[in-house]
């Protein structure tokens, strides 16, 4: 009998999809595979305008997101060997419906089963990850791998090209600007991932997954990542309270400083970048050690509360 996989996902512009077709391709006839999607009751705009994609921030950020549909009912009909999760960041948190799924009922789909994650995300994704780990630990799920795909291009020119997809809807390449997003390169060779899950899962010998993924180059990440995601998501968390304290999503009384924090945000990235970048560079020198624990930590699978 055929192990049954199950992929479970949330994609916005259809990106994380094609990322785990990529992976379980090399795989597919030699598994049963179920694709499920989690859909939000209202769907989020894509293309965004400015004021509705900061606005999703306060309540991304403290994990109050908007409903998602009830899984289909036969998605529960079958034992799944394991389940592949697929999700995006957005404002260094699990994006809003797949928070809303792991806070549901439905997220007992997942108790006792090993879970492999697979992150699509522009560049940060560690906060992300870390709650949910948290909230597969709560629904009972058991951690055995993890795959990041990230944008490949340097930090201001993804910025550019995610700004253009998300207020454009425009992917493709631009003028001096490349194609936004993770790369058609690095999606085509995720397919890399596929046997190692397929042979660990069939040899019942899931506790050495992420070794082995580790090996193919599942989680590339630098020490400036750790420190950059440090420094974001306090602020983050000072702005979601500081916005939500005018009211709810959508609300026009909190449209102004939802704008404010924009503003901020894209002078901190464009203008005070450089100053961040050195004073980085500082940090990591002076807290190398430190730092060289942290990377090994967030490559792993372990929880430690308040890690990040």
């Amino acid at each position: 009998m055929k192990p049954k996989i199950l992929v479970l996902y949330y994609t916005q512009t259809g990106q994380l999809r094609q990322i785990l077709g990529s992976i379980t391709g090399p795989i597919a006839d030699k598994v049963e595979l179920f694709f499920v999607p989690i859909e939000p009751v209202t769907p989020f705009p894509f293309p965004w305008t400015a004021l509705q994609f900061f606005d999703a921030m306060p309540e991304t950020v403290t994990h109050l997101p908007a409903n998602v549909k009830p899984l289909p009912a036969s998605a529960f009909e079958h034992d799944y060997d394991l389940v592949i999760f697929g999700y995006q960041p957005w404002f260094l948190n699990p994006s809003q419906p797949t928070t809303a799924f792991l806070q549901s009922a439905d997220a007992r789909i997942l108790k006792n089963k090993p879970v492999v994650t697979v992150v699509g995300s522009r560049n940060m994704w560690l906060h992300a990850q870390e709650k949910v780990k948290d909230y597969l630990l709560k629904a009972g799920a058991k951690l055995t791998g993890n795959i990041v795909l990230s944008d490949s291009n340097p930090n201001l020119v993804s910025l550019l090209t995610v700004i253009r997809w998300s207020f454009k809807g425009q992917k493709e390449a631009s003028g001096m600007l490349p194609a936004a997003g993770v790369q058609n390169k690095d999606i085509s060779e995720a397919s890399r991932f596929g046997q190692p899950i397929l042979q660990h899962l069939t040899d019942n010998n899931l506790i050495d997954l992420q070794r082995a993924l580790l090996e193919a180059g599942a989680v590339p990440l630098k020490t400036g990542l750790v420190i950059l995601e440090q420094r974001g998501i306090k602020n983050f968390r000072f702005w979601a309270k500081f916005i939500r304290e005018k009211g709810g999503p959508g609300s026009p009384a909190r449209a102004g400083r939802v704008m404010m924090f924009k503003n901020l945000l894209l002078i901190a990235i464009f203008i005070l970048s450089p100053i961040s970048t050195a004073t980085a560079l500082i940090q990591q020198i002076a807290k190398r050690n430190k730092l060289i624990k942290d990377v090994a930590y967030f490559r792993q699978l372990e929880f430690e509360p308040d890690k990040m």
